[in-house]
């Protein structure tokens, strides 16, 4: 619409042009004045028309963890493919209010995207009753990009979830770190404690690079995390993984339980992470970047990638994308009443 607005402008000042010059520069002048408004027209044109030379992805987490990962694949694959440069914005901070309300409020001229989890686009939306940005409201889906399965990780002597809970009740308390309020690793915990019982104190920190040096360093005694952040600890001794959050087990590792199979039925938390941009971003700037992630997703060696992280890569339609926010949405409400969970 913005191209055909400038195309009309562009012949009534052409139009203009020639009919006051007319009378004065004969056929010669009129055709060098026809061709220079032409050029200028399809300069103007071509100027409104053209994207933004950078692309940016805000990643609501510091720079580690498995949306920080698949924000740098998407930036160093894309930039090629989209013939723009495309660089990660990390702003952690406030269970990713901060990034939130940054992306929703800048200009829906296709430059800026936000890599949203369910913790921003499901969690938050039942948690704060006056957060400045609504889901529904406020963002246009691009893609449901992959899932990540969390896992349940401790200290080394700590060798089961059935032993968790019993030295949580011993202790009268254990300390778990998650990467922040309403984050989708604090809720996750906070729905494990209203199913078993056990015992659990709060510790939040900024982001898993922050949550995964203090399980290490023995600050808190368990954690929910993604695989990427926990993967070289748990192989090298330092912290142990005790199951995966989902409700089935992963391929990546099919030996290892999940956390409902040891004493916590029904208990399910799989994050999947997704673009969205500003409302009003025009769909052929949606569907040209859906068309390229998903394309990107495809390729073996991306995937495999993906996958040896504990990454599932999907790749969705908008469409498709928009109603998973809408179905987690309301599996939240339900979690955040039922653990009455609170943030300050």
């Amino acid at each position: 619409m913005r191209l055909f607005a400038a195309s009309r402008a562009c012949m009534k000042v052409r139009t203009w042009t020639l009919a006051c010059s007319r009378p004065r520069l004969g056929f010669a002048g009129t055709l060098a004045v026809t061709l220079v408004s032409a050029l200028v027209c399809s300069s103007t044109a071509q100027a409104q028309a053209a994207p933004p030379r950078t692309l940016r992805i805000v990643v609501p987490y510091g720079a580690s963890g498995a949306p920080d990962v698949i924000a740098r694949v998407l930036a160093q694959k894309l930039a090629p493919a989209l013939g723009q440069s495309v660089i990660v914005d990390n702003r952690p901070g406030a269970g990713g209010i901060v990034a939130a309300e940054l992306v929703a409020k800048a200009a829906p001229d296709g430059a800026t995207f936000f890599l949203a989890d369910l913790g921003h686009v499901a969690i938050n939306p039942n948690l704060y009753p006056k957060l400045p940005y609504d889901p529904l409201r406020d963002f246009v889906p691009v893609t449901l990009v992959a899932q990540t399965p969390l896992f349940m990780a401790t200290v080394p002597s700590i060798g089961s979830v059935h032993q968790l809970i019993e030295l949580s009740h011993q202790k009268k308390g254990l300390h778990y770190g998650s990467s922040g309020n309403g984050s989708p690793h604090h809720l996750g915990m906070e729905l494990f404690r209203m199913l078993t019982g056990a015992q659990l104190i709060h510790i939040p920190y900024k982001g898993v690079a922050q949550s995964v040096p203090a399980l290490l360093a023995g600050d808190v005694d368990v954690i929910i995390v993604g695989l990427p952040s926990i993967a070289p600890h748990a192989k090298s001794g330092r912290a142990r993984l005790l199951g995966v959050t989902t409700i089935r087990r992963t391929p990546l590792m099919p030996d290892l339980p999940t956390v409902a199979e040891q004493g916590a039925a029904g208990f399910d938390i799989n994050v999947g992470v997704g673009l969205l941009a500003p409302a009003g971003t025009p769909r052929e700037v949606i569907d040209r970047l859906q068309g390229e992630v998903v394309k990107l997703l495809a390729v073996p060696e991306t995937a495999q990638y993906l996958t040896a992280l504990g990454i599932d890569p999907v790749g969705s339609t908008p469409e498709q994308y928009g109603e998973m926010i809408r179905a987690d949405l309301r599996k939240f409400a339900d979690l955040v009443r039922n653990a009455a969970v609170k943030v300050d």
